[in-house]
């Protein structure tokens, strides 16, 4: 984590709301997006107020590129009106070379000091239910999973971190303390596998990256940063990398990757391999993150590469 931050530049972004979604252009949002894109947000309440048809839409309309979580540093490059064009470092893609880009509206951004966000030790939430409370304001936020705070302090019951609005506090259950130099402790193949198992069942986002809905390669990175490997954002740029296993060499924890065309076309899909023939992902909107089996299905068509990024 300790190079992930020492490349931001001295003065950068932050998102200041559960999480900022990424969108292709200002014009993406629609009247229906409203709690997404407001400041605060209600991220829970935008998922579950979509019908299925406009969830549909952010895919194959080309609206939402990804999101950004709570505390999550961003490059801003322009403002255009009350958006603001933005590179998201810490999500690796082949669309710009400093990070994802995209549009997030400006409400949803607080400008930092490196000097000041830069600490030791980062908070790391790891329970789906934490909240982000201030008690001099009496106000809560719920957080998402695997949202990275700095690292203040911390009491018998709470851990104090630093936010974009000062030093606020978590309950420190729903918490561990990493050292910046070391980050998240890895994890083996089998304990990104638990990672990804803790969300059975949670409907599929279209570009989501947080708690509140994964999509494919969302849940595919978040399983990966659970376990202190920072991969790519997007399913194509992740087959990109990693080590590239033979598939009946593939172990729990492998990523598979699946192609139009029976596996000769462009990549589409991503799941992490459970174990046993099954696979452990976010499959399509109107869906929740399941589990299935390959054998017999489309997926064992499609299937045309696996990678490996746990050691």
């Amino acid at each position: 984590m300790k190079e992930m931050f020492e490349k931001l530049p001295e003065m950068f972004h932050v998102t200041n709301v559960q999480a900022a979604t990424i969108w292709t252009n200002p014009q993406s949002a629609r009247a229906e997006d409203e709690y997404g894109i407001s400041s605060p947000t209600d991220i829970p309440k935008w998922v579950n107020s979509l019908t299925y048809e406009q969830g549909l839409a952010l895919c194959n309309d080309n609206l939402v590129q990804s999101q950004t979580l709570y505390g999550e540093p961003v490059l801003v490059l322009e403002e255009e009106g009350e958006w603001a064009h933005v590179i998201a470092p810490f999500q690796p893609s082949k669309k710009d070379k400093r990070g994802y880009p995209g549009y997030i509206p400006i409400r949803q951004l607080t400008r930092v000091n490196k000097e000041n966000w830069l600490q030791d030790k980062y908070s790391v939430v790891i329970a789906k239910d934490a909240r982000l409370e201030d008690p001099d304001e009496q106000i809560s936020m719920q957080l998402s999973y695997l949202t990275i705070l700095p690292y203040l302090d911390e009491d018998d019951i709470h851990v104090y971190v630093q936010t974009p609005t000062g030093k606020q506090q978590i309950a420190k259950e729903k918490t561990i303390t990493v050292a910046n130099k070391a980050g998240i402790e890895p994890g083996s193949g089998e304990d990104i596998v638990a990672a990804g198992l803790s969300f059975i069942g949670l409907d599929y986002f279209w570009g989501g990256m947080s708690s509140f809905g994964y999509d494919c390669s969302g849940l595919a990175y978040a399983a990966h940063k659970a376990n202190g490997y920072w991969i790519a954002r997007d399913a194509g740029d992740q087959a990109d990398a990693g080590e590239e296993i033979a598939f009946e060499k593939i172990e729990p924890g492998d990523l598979l990757f699946f192609a139009y065309q029976e596996g000769k076309g462009e990549i589409h899909h991503v799941g992490i391999y459970k174990g046993n023939g099954e696979m452990l992902h976010s499959p399509q909107t109107g869906k929740g993150i399941e589990i299935t089996p390959l054998k017999g299905t489309k997926y064992e068509r499609e299937l045309c590469a696996a990678r490996r990024y746990w050691r």
